[in-house]
């Protein structure tokens, strides 16, 4: 039976043979990709714990003491923000429904709108006091909304949390206001507090990118007029927002392309920022938690950001149907013994700046995949699994594609199969007087 085991797939789309790679190597021009990544220790962070990830890969770029969970203060309303944004997109509420407030947001301290007891407000108006403001109140007002009580969202948040795979992460409450700093009579009655580590925060965020990327028209307002009575509209607390270039006091903090996501501060969590920006068609997720002041935590956070956006970019690194060289599958009882195959899919990686070729390493399999004739044009034939490292960047990209049929491969008469049968018997029995 032909059946070819794993085997390199050498013929890449834009990637050097191995010769041509050890030419490649002898060039000027390859210094580059050979060049490692400045360390993390060289950003010289001040703060407990850090991420820097690419969302449309998952790609980690910077990593500091990233799977401890700490308390994440009012980034947990990040959370918050997604059910409720997930619930209205599923039409399960509306962004004009009336939301009634009741005791537990009105007796809620720390950042709030000042909501009483018996008013009303849009799911919106609320949404966006607390994406903005980081209202706390807000916050409560809207989880009992959606699910009738806060204890019964932060079931779903912590539902949620585990569905996104975010394992040091546990929510109390959807604030992220400390356990005795919640009305009392609204408490958990264990003793245990929200905690989300910065990967687990990372993670979030890539899930609101990817699947709520209206997110922004949010994040991105600078002041927002809750009430039309109130004195002064609601300031962001996100003074890294692209917009605040202009603002006077604020414009040394302002970072191009930043349009969001969220603040944070407790005594015990210290200044915490979790950050996303896009320049040139790439997106960057920043978290950074434990910082020391209200401004470091945004300055931090230009360290990281500006560790990922000068150093690396995302590449084309194949091109659906088109590779350099035809890779071939086998085919059984076809007139012909092989097709040729390409990838379905392009494939996107993060590389490093600069390089002019990027080496992959890629395995094709065709194992589980035989082909019988007749075969048609496009089908699947097999996959290859395409792996990427950076040098001085821990962990690997890696993406598997399918591998599909670019001809059609008519079935073979019986006289064909005859000869051909009595072929590879006369090539085994030669092969095997020679050894």
């Amino acid at each position: 039976m032909l059946i070819l085991p794993v085997t390199p797939f050498s013929h890449l789309n834009g990637f050097p043979t191995a010769a041509a790679s050890q030419e490649a190597k002898e060039t000027e021009n390859t210094s580059i990709e050979n060049k490692r990544i400045p360390s993390v220790d060289s950003l010289n962070l001040h703060l407990k714990s850090a991420v820097l990830m690419e969302p449309t890969t998952g790609k980690v770029l910077l990593s500091v003491n990233a799977d401890t969970a700490y308390a994440p203060a009012s980034m947990t309303k990040m959370m918050t923000e997604y059910i409720v944004m997930d619930r209205v997109k599923k039409g399960e509420i509306s962004w004009n429904d009336s939301v009634t407030v009741k005791e537990n947001a009105d007796k809620t301290i720390g950042a709030t709108v000042y909501l009483t007891a018996g008013e009303q407000y849009t799911v919106k108006e609320l949404y966006t006091a607390m994406a903005l403001h980081s209202a706390n109140d807000a916050a409560v007002a809207l989880a009992e909304h959606v699910a009738g009580s806060e204890a019964a969202f932060v079931k779903l948040m912590n539902e949620e949390a585990q569905r996104m795979e975010m394992t040091k992460t546990e929510y109390i409450n959807a604030t992220g206001l400390d356990r005795l700093d919640m009305p009392a009579a609204f408490r958990p009655t264990h003793n245990k507090e929200t905690k989300m580590s910065a990967m687990d925060v990372a993670r979030l965020v890539q899930h609101i990118i990817q699947d709520q990327p209206e997110f922004s028209d949010f994040t991105s307002l600078q002041t927002y007029q809750f009430r039309d009575e109130d004195p002064e509209p609601l300031v962001n607390s996100d003074w890294m927002l692209e917009a605040n270039k202009s603002h006077p006091e604020l414009k040394k903090y302002a970072y191009e392309g930043l349009d969001g996501l969220k603040t944070g501060y407790t005594t015990n969590a210290g200044y915490c920022f979790a950050g996303t920006a896009e320049r040139d068609g790439m997106r960057l997720i920043s978290v950074v938690m434990g910082a020391e002041t209200m401004g470091s935590r945004f300055t931090e956070t230009k360290k990281v950001l500006d560790y990922g956006f000068d150093h690396f970019e995302i590449r084309q690194v194949v091109t659906a149907g088109s590779p350099s060289k035809e890779e071939k599958a086998p085919v059984l009882k076809g007139k012909a013994t092989e097709v040729a195959v390409v990838p379905e899919q392009t494939v996107a990686f993060l590389v490093p700046k600069g390089i002019a070729s990027p080496k992959l390493d890629a395995k094709t399999d065709f194992t589980n995949d035989e082909l019988t004739a007749p075969v048609k044009e496009g089908i699947k034939a097999g996959t290859v699994t395409y792996t990427y490292h950076i040098d001085g960047v821990e962990g690997a990209q890696e993406q598997t594609v399918n591998l599909v049929t670019t001809e059609e491969v008519e079935k073979a008469g019986w006289l064909r199969l005859m000869f051909r049968s009595i072929g590879n018997v006369s090539a085994a029995i030669f092969s095997g007087e020679k050894e």
